[in-house]
């Protein structure tokens, strides 16, 4: 289904709508009350403004630390429709008490209004993500997650210019009310078409217990490693978040001298960017879950955070410029031009991430994954405010001297997830190939099981077969492959980190060849895809070879189907065996691949040589 079939059907369309409603009226209500605080009610409180407003950030950002565990266990024992129709319901309480506080000027109720507007938040924030699973299939759920990204980005960038417009009005507070009410009334009568999703039976019943429920989903987090690296990811990308949109106000007044109207470009071009990268996400990842591209949002983190160090007047303006002022400056779309591109980048960054986080999570854990990501999420922008102290007070460095300490952080955080988690490298190389170097084609992947094990048997026509054939199947696959390639230097760190089992002939090293057989029975046994290259070599002259019978002693011990398989156009390729041999500068450069497969070939009736037949077959006389 394409993107814009997926927003506007009936599945999807209701969900996407009150959650963006949310966020928009979550951010008239904040930044109004954020605005009234600092000018309306500077008299009206006890303190001073500025504790007024670190108390106002800490109130909302509180319940998110406190919560989010229970939220995440309350999520996986119950209906998610039903439940994100009840805190919607919630929502409208919640905003009548708002309007009156509102309209009676009743500040420090409102304070309170806030902390619970925040626990709500911190309710929603589990089900939002731990029903788009249920809702969508695997193909749709990046695309699912690139529009709940950029809605949820449009809609507070909505509702933050709404909440600033609305306090400049005559009987600002009476509209502020009427607006919040109105949103979370259309936000509940949507969600009511939100399609009923079955529950997912849950390890133990629900109950209130929260210091114990955030230590039992931390836990969870830590079990999966693959998880939990993603979910600190993710926060490292709210830390940078929050990092930048912090320093906005005070580095347009101070370094850029633009006034209110560039702050506000200047969040505009963020949230704007975040939203083009949501989108692209699923141009550039198709219908699969693309690991390979957040690398790349990483790296245009980094540049772009580099490239906002140098986008710097020479000189301070005599007075404040506007806008179109600032835009008549030589560094003017400088400075919109990389936060957008930051923008873009984060948004390539997250998207696969959470989309990670709710294909691999276990059903009836998913929610708590979630919860676990928000609360991390959480802790790492409170530790972006002490950061921003530390760096520009304690240290007094300037804020673009902030941003490249930040864009160096990146490289380091980066450095060391991809270092722990191999398979982003794995996916990026393979994305790399079959988007620069290859051009990959497929038809039949459809006869591979959704799940279960399986063998696959295809020809081998160069080195990079296994990666080819990685970035096509949707699932993991384990690769056997000739000992002599999965050593080769920097290859082999990255079949390992795609779990490939070495093999080579009996008579080489017998031990090498039966630890082989034995991984490819554990992998099969845990119900896991198997390739092999039945060959046992690179063709040297661009033909089939002769299948080995050790596919026979695989099905003997594991009767598991068999699909086979057949490249075509590798041959001539850079890295096959034509002319001089692979790596001698002699080869294609760029490859036209196509990948087919064909109906699986039952344990009891698959051997070496009907598979040889049906793999030549399929490949035909395209090599």
């Amino acid at each position: 289904m394409s993107p814009l079939k997926l927003v506007v059907s009936r599945r999807f369309l209701p969900f996407f709508l009150t959650q963006a409603s949310g966020a928009f009226n979550d951010n008239v209500f904040k930044n109004a009350l954020m605005l009234m605080l600092t000018f309306a009610a500077a008299n009206a409180l006890p303190w001073d403004t500025d504790l007024t407003m670190n108390l106002a950030a800490g109130l909302f950002i509180l319940p998110f630390l406190l919560f989010s565990a229970t939220a995440g266990a309350l999520a996986d024992a119950v209906c998610k429709t039903r439940l994100m129709q009840a805190l919607k319901l919630l929502e409208i309480g919640l905003m009548l008490l708002a309007a009156a506080a509102f309209y009676f000027q009743q500040y420090v109720l409102l304070l309170g209004v806030l902390f619970l507007m925040g626990s709500q938040s911190a309710f929603f924030g589990p089900v939002k993500y731990a029903i788009l699973p249920q809702l969508l299939t695997d193909k749709e759920l990046l695309a699912g997650n690139a529009w709940v990204e950029m809605g949820t980005f449009v809609a507070i960038l909505l509702g933050t210019i709404t909440g600033g417009l609305l306090v400049g009005l005559a009987d600002a507070p009476l509209w502020i009310g009427a607006v919040v009410v109105l949103f979370s009334v259309l936000g509940y009568l949507i969600s009511r078409q939100i399609p009923a999703v079955g529950e997912v039976a849950a390890a133990e019943p629900f109950r209130f217990a929260p210091w114990q429920q955030t230590k039992a989903t931390i836990k969870i987090s830590y079990a999966n490693r693959t998880l939990y690296l993603s979910i600190m990811a993710i926060s490292w990308f709210w830390f940078l978040g929050a990092s930048y949109l912090t320093q906005f106000p005070n580095f347009t007044k101070t370094v850029l001298g633009g006034d209110n109207t560039v702050v506000t470009a200047l969040l505009v071009a963020f949230s704007v960017g975040v939203g083009i990268g949501s989108m692209l996400c699923e141009r550039l990842s198709g219908d699969r879950v693309e690991l390979g591209i957040v690398p790349i949002g990483s790296v245009g983190l980094t540049v772009f955070g580099v490239s906002l160090f140098f986008s710097n007047p020479a000189a301070l303006p005599a007075e404040l410029l506007n806008l179109p002022q600032y835009l008549a400056t030589a560094f003017g779309w400088w400075v919109l031009i990389d936060l957008t591109l930051i923008g873009v980048f984060g948004g390539l960054f997250i998207v696969p991430l959470y989309a990670l986080l709710q294909q691999r999570a276990e059903p009836q854990q998913r929610a708590r994954v979630i919860a676990a990501n928000n609360i991390f999420n959480a802790l790492f922008m409170i530790v972006s405010a002490i950061a921003g102290i530390v760096f520009l007070t304690v240290l007094d460095l300037s804020i673009p001297e902030y941003f490249l300490v930040l864009a160096i952080m990146n490289v380091v955080v980066a450095l060391y997830v991809y270092s722990q988690l191999p398979e982003f490298v794995l996916r990026f190389v393979i994305y790399l190939l079959s988007h620069t170097m290859y051009r990959v084609s497929s038809r039949g992947l459809e006869h591979i099981p959704a799940e279960g094990a399986a063998v696959l048997v295809a020809n081998h026509v160069s080195y990079v077969d296994a990666l080819l054939i990685a970035g096509a199947v949707r699932r993991p696959v384990r690769f056997v492959m000739e000992k002599g390639i999965y050593d080769l230097p920097v290859a082999n760190w990255l079949f390992k980190a795609a779990r490939t089992i070495p093999i080579c002939s009996k008579q080489k090293n017998e031990a090498v060849y039966e630890a082989a057989f034995a991984a490819i029975k554990r992998e099969l046994e845990a119900g896991n895809l198997v390739c092999i290259f039945p060959e046992g070599r690179l063709t040297k002259n661009g033909e089939i070879d002769s299948f080995r019978p050790g596919i026979e002693r695989i099905l003997a011990e594991t009767p598991v189907p068999v699909v086979p398989m057949a490249l075509q156009g590798l041959w001539g390729s850079f890295f096959s065996h034509h002319g001089h041999g692979a790596f001698k500068f002699k080869g294609r450069f760029w490859s036209k691949v196509s990948l087919l497969a064909d109906i699986a070939v039952p344990a009891a009736a698959a051997n070496a040589a009907e598979l040889e037949r049906q793999v030549r077959l399929l490949r035909g006389n395209v090599v």
